[in-house]
């Protein structure tokens, strides 16, 4: 928690990131009575970000917590709907997770897989400052763009 004396807010400063603006309003598409149109998206963020020392902290022992899956799930449709703005092809999220917290991700566009991760310790899913997760969330757009320029038969398909 950030007090008056820190010098800087946790999670470093917001970035001006478009995969933070996508994340940040998908997250707010669930906000059916407003709760959050006070805030900033900084604040909408603040779940994502992880220091080391809260990872270290965090059991790994147990089943995951559903805040914290919900959070995995809404990367992960972000980067899907950043798929589909830069290619014109939607990306649909599928994902098995086991009680241990791990599991695989993958968004297919038409027959074709654009993003395959494999996660560990989901229990500490999150990232250091809002720059690294906007930067992870822009790789893997970039990556998956890249693959259905290459295969655009099968993503279209």
């Amino acid at each position: 928690m950030t007090t008056m004396t820190d010098t800087a807010p946790r999670g470093g400063e917001m970035t001006d990131s478009p995969f933070l603006k996508q994340l940040a309003a998908v997250i707010r598409a669930e906000d059916s009575y407003g709760t959050w149109d006070e805030k900033s998206d900084a604040q909408i963020l603040a779940d994502f970000i992880v220091t080391r020392e809260e990872r270290r902290e965090i059991p790994i022992i147990g089943d995951p917590d559903p805040d914290v899956m919900w959070r995995v799930e809404k990367f992960y449709d972000a980067i899907g709907l950043m798929i589909e703005k830069q290619t014109g092809c939607m990306a649909s999220q599928m994902s098995k997770m086991s009680h241990e917290g791990f599991g695989r991700i993958v968004l297919i566009a038409g027959k074709l897989v654009v993003l395959s991760k494999h996660l560990r310790d989901i229990h500490r899913f999150g990232f250091e400052t809002y720059a690294k997760l906007g930067e992870a969330g822009e790789k893997l757009t970039a990556d998956a763009a890249q693959t259905i320029a290459k295969y655009p038969d099968a993503a279209k398909g």
